[in-house]
This record gives structure tokens, sequence and C-alpha cells, in this order.
């Protein structure tokens, strides 16, 4: 449609209705069919911000407000933006400058009411310059809905005036604003399970996914006043490989996301199984051998979102010194010649540190295992170890004092799936043991597990490490017992980490898994006996819930059967305990008496 046509129908008619609506199902359609032809989705989500600006724009200026110094129509939230989805909501503030007027009471009703026979999803709040400072005052969301805020209509100077007010300490310190979106950010990722890796992710709020990235912008807004999250570069806070990995990641999941609401047509943000097939083939992924194209695409989210979660730890960490410093004097603690602790955070004493000795990659995670009061790797570090993970090869996971180290993780008493979750956090754990690094992002299609393979082998460990507490003699009464009397707990971990190790490959990942857990122990020097038991229970680790839970227990012969497969009473009792691990890791709501 012409948009002098839509002008002139939308002024004149005496209802826009019907025009305003031709024009968003002609622009929408058309927009739908540029996606799946393959357009930049930034373009898209940004075109469909503008079409709507347009469609408001005009049917605000039908009515008299419109051409009052004091009543504006300003876009707030992600539609400020100027990002919109699909199915995304339209959030509207409609900003006066002492109150609505007597005169605009029918208006603007009929407004609205305009805007709701046009069946668009609007979000809208009507409020004065002094009424927004006091709700921004006392709720973090509509502070943070008023960073980002464009005018549609009316006079600019009121958002602006607003912008100016809002930013000031009177309403928010930035100190209180960052607490705030730091504790709703562990909120949210608890609510989600604190894991990225759901086999139905939310592209929205789950760990590393886009409110993540809004998080950092917001904070990025009130602590600097930058609109843009690349201006950061220009404070060396964001490397430019950093801004790409997050203008990349971002653009990424814009694509799911987009997709997503086209074929659910309702605002969705979860990729759930129902849609996921035809998503893939929407965004071009095909089969290759015996990966699905969807199995591609998902391992492609989960990989993203990690990386994601990566960089938002190093900025949010900068943020907590630039924002929370104590003002007074480091409180540093030296560990070694490589290694110190800063404010409770780890970090080498030079960048190089891992150029001149490469096992100090591994013994960063060590040392973080033998000091739980250290809070994270600092953002400094952790750049230098991206940048010197490329020595993780052949060389290097055959070094003796790394492999040494390694071992020396496995025995040291601490909360392990923490340590190993960091490792592959910071994309060392897939780059040390190869064959794991094969199953980040790996999906389980079944009836059980609603994890991927690498985030439910973390959890396997996790509920080993749990065996050791107070709360699991009454969960799990028999293996708390037995954790206690298995000779080696690090051979329990190295069958937990390898049980699923082959999945993904084809052919029985139990005697494939096998194989590799054999070449890992031989690697690292464990004894031919621990070799061949911890080669047995990833070769056996199905062997007591296939019997319990698909066979008749009550029959001797099955029974018997099942104890001559056992060799000792150690192997019963380490299968047991991983066995009862891997169930409870599957799904929370699975284990049962």
């Amino acid at each position: 449609m012409d948009l002098s046509e839509l002008e002139s129908r939308i002024s004149n008619d005496t209802s826009p209705v019907s025009a305003a609506r031709e024009l968003l199902r002609e622009r929408y359609n058309a927009d739908a069919e540029a996606f799946r032809q393959g357009a930049d989705v930034r373009a898209l989500v940004h075109s469909r911000a503008n079409t709507v600006d347009t469609v408001l724009r005009l049917i605000w200026n039908r009515y008299p407000f419109s051409s009052s110094p004091d009543i504006a129509l300003v876009a707030v939230g992600g539609y400020g933006r100027g990002e919109l989805h699909p199915q995304s909501d339209i959030d509207l503030l409609i900003l006066t400058r002492s109150g609505i007027e007597d005169c605009w009471q029918d208006d603007l009703s009929s407004f609205i009411t305009l805007l709701w026979d046009l069946k668009l999803d609007i979000g809208h709040s009507v409020r004065s310059i002094e009424e927004s400072k006091a709700a921004a005052r006392e709720d973090v969301t509509i502070l943070t809905n008023l960073l980002e805020t464009r005018t549609i209509a009316g006079p600019d100077e009121l958002r602006n005036e607003l912008s100016t007010q809002v930013y000031d300490d009177g309403v928010s310190t930035d100190r209180d604003y960052f607490i705030a979106k730091r504790q709703e950010q562990r909120d949210r990722h608890n609510k989600y399970g604190d894991t990225e890796y759901n086999l139905e992710p939310n592209v929205k709020g789950s760990p590393g996914a886009l409110r993540d990235i809004q998080t950092i912008g917001w904070i990025t807004k009130r602590h600097f006043g930058l609109q843009n999250i690349a201006d950061l570069t220009r404070f060396s806070i964001l490397t430019e490989e950093e801004h790409q990995i997050l203008f990349q990641g971002e653009t990424f999941l814009w694509q799911l996301r987009y997709g997503l609401q086209l074929l659910a047509d309702r605002p969705e943000n979860r990729l759930l199984f129902d849609h996921q097939r035809a998503l893939a083939q929407m965004l071009g992924y095909h089969d290759e051998g015996k990966r699905l194209g969807v199995e591609l695409m998902m391992q492609s989210y989960y990989r993203t979102v990690l990386a994601l979660a990566e960089l938002t730890d190093v900025i949010l960490q900068y943020y907590d010194e630039a924002i929370l410093g104590t003002g007074t004097a480091d409180d540093i603690q030296p560990l070694n010649k490589r290694f110190q602790i800063r404010n409770r955070y780890i970090e080498a004493v030079n960048n190089q540190v891992f150029a001149y000795a490469p096992y100090a990659i591994m013994e960063i995670f060590v040392l973080m295992a033998q000091h739980p009061e250290i809070k994270g790797i600092r953002a400094t570090t952790i750049r230098s170890l991206r940048a010197h993970r490329h020595l993780v090869d052949d060389a290097f996971r055959s070094d003796l004092a790394v492999t040494t180290l390694f071992m020396e993780l496995l025995r040291t008493p601490h909360a392990l799936d923490q340590t190993l979750s960091a490792m592959k956090k910071y994309n060392v754990l897939g780059r040390y043991l190869p064959e794991f690094g094969q199953i980040i992002g790996q999906m389980q299609h079944d009836l059980f597990h609603i994890y991927t393979v690498d985030a439910h082998t973390m959890r396997v460990i996790r509920n080993m490490v749990r065996l050791n507490s107070a709360e699991a003699r009454t969960e799990y009464p028999l293996a708390s017992r037995l954790i206690h009397r298995l000779p080696k707990l690090e051979t329990l971990y190295i069958a937990g980490i390898y049980h699923d190790v082959a999945k993904g490959r084809g052919g029985d990942h139990s005697e494939l898994g096998a194989i590799d857990a054999e070449a890992f122990c031989q690697r690292h020097h464990l004894s031919e006996r621990d070799t061949k038991l911890v080669s047995w229970l990833v070769e056996n680790h199905l062997l007591m819930s296939m019997t319990a839970q698909r066979k008749d227990i009550s029959d001797p012969d099955i029974i018997h059967n099942f104890a001559q497969a056992v060799p000792s009473q150690a192997h019963l009792d380490y299968l047991y305990v991983l066995t009862v691990c891997d169930i409870s890791a599957t799904n929370p709501k699975l284990w049962n008496t």
C-alpha cells in the first residue's frame, strides 16, 4: 500500500482499522516470506517495528491532542529499542507533562480501543513524567523499560526530559540497579534449572540466551549512558572479537525466535519439540550422515549460548568491580608463582602465564577446586585463557604434568561438578577430552532425558558429589552409605564422565564409551585393575537399570544371570551408585522408590 494512500485513508476514514489492518497484513506477510528466503533477520525485526510506528503515528495524529506540546506517544522496552518479532508485545507509554487533561479523556480511550481493534498485542500505561519517575523508583522492571525509549508521535522533549530524570541517582543508583538486575538474572536462571541445556530451551529466558544479552545492554545504558553495546569496545570492556561473539550470537537467537513465532503463530519463546524440526528446515539445516538437521540446529543453539554465557561472565564481572568495588585497596592473596586471588577471583599474575606454562590451563581449575572461597576467574584471565586454549592439543593431553593435575582435580574433595562445568563453559574440558567435546549440545530424544548429553553428565557428577550430603541420606539411603565404602571415588567420577560419551556416534554407546574410558585411564596412568573397573562400569552402566525396570526381578533366573554378570561386591557397589546417579540425572521427576 502506498504510504500517501495509507495516510489519506487513516486520516479521513471514519474508522481507519481496515486500512491499517491491510497494511500490517501486507507487510507482515512480505517480511515472513523474506525470512523464509533468507533475508537479514535484523532488518526484518527493525522493519516490523517501523511498520507499526507508521500505523501508530498516523492513528495518533487523527486526534486533537496530537498537536499538544504536553503529551507524547512513546515506545518502551524491546519496542523502544526498535525491535519487534512476529508475536512480540508492543509496549507503549502515553507520556504527559503533568497529567491527563479532561478534554483528552474520550479521545485517548478511543485511541486505545482502535489499537485493540487492530489486534495488536499492546501493553500500555498512561503516566506523567513525575508519575513515571515514581513508578521507576518502585519497580526495577519499569525503570528498565524507561531506559529504552523512542518517541513515536508528539514532542520528543517530553521523552528527553523523562530520560534525564530516570537516569538520576534519585531514582536508582548504579549500584542498586546493578544489584537488582544481577539478582533478577540469578532468579531467572534458577527458574530454568540454571542450565542452558534443557531440550526445549527458552530462547529468551534460558541462561546465555537473549535476556542475558539484554541485561548487559541495560546495565551498559544505566552505567555509561550508551545506546549500543558495540560502544563498549571504546571503553576496552569488550574486545572486537567479543563484540562479534555477542553480535553473531544475538543474530542467531533472533533467527530462532523469529522463525519459531512464525511457526507457532503465538507468543512462544520455547523451542518445543513440536516446532524444532520445522524450524530447522526453515533455517536451512539438512541431515548430515547420522546427524539429523534438527540435531545440528539445536547443537548450534547450545554452543552459541555456552559462548554467550562465558562472555556474560566477563562483562558482568567487570561491572562488579567497576560499580560495586569497595573503593579500598584490593585484597590480594598469592597462591603460587603463576596465580593469585584478587578480591575472591583467581587471576594469572600476568597474561602470558598460559603461553610459557601451558599446564597452567589445567592448574587454574585445580586451584579453584582447592580454594572454595574463590568466586570465579577474573575477566582479564578469562580473556587470556580464551587466547591460549588452542594450546590444548595432543602434546598437552599427553603431558605428565597435565594428566597428573587432572587426576588431582578428580581426587580433591569439592563440588567437582562445578569445576568441570567451569572447564566446559570456558571450552577447556571439551578440548582436553575431545570425545566429551563431541557431546556438548548433543540432544537425547527419548521419553526420559530432558537435558543434552553433556548437561546430563554434569548432573550425574553432581549427584555423585551430593551423596556425601545430609539430605542424600534421606533421598538415597543405600547409595549414600555405599559411597563411603568405595575404595577410590575418582574411578566412579571417570565412569560418570564417560558413561554416555559415545552417544550420537551410531553403534552401542556403552561399548564405544568403554573403549574411550580405557584410553583415558591408560593416558592418566591408572592401574590395570582400576582401568578394567572403569571400562566395565561404562560398558555395563545400563545393566542394573535395565534389569530392574524391564525384567521380572522375582524370577530367580533373572537374579542369577545378573549376579553372574557382576564380577565382585565392589563392582556391584560402584554400579549401584552409578545407576542411582544416572537415573536421577535424566529427569528430576523420574526418580522414585
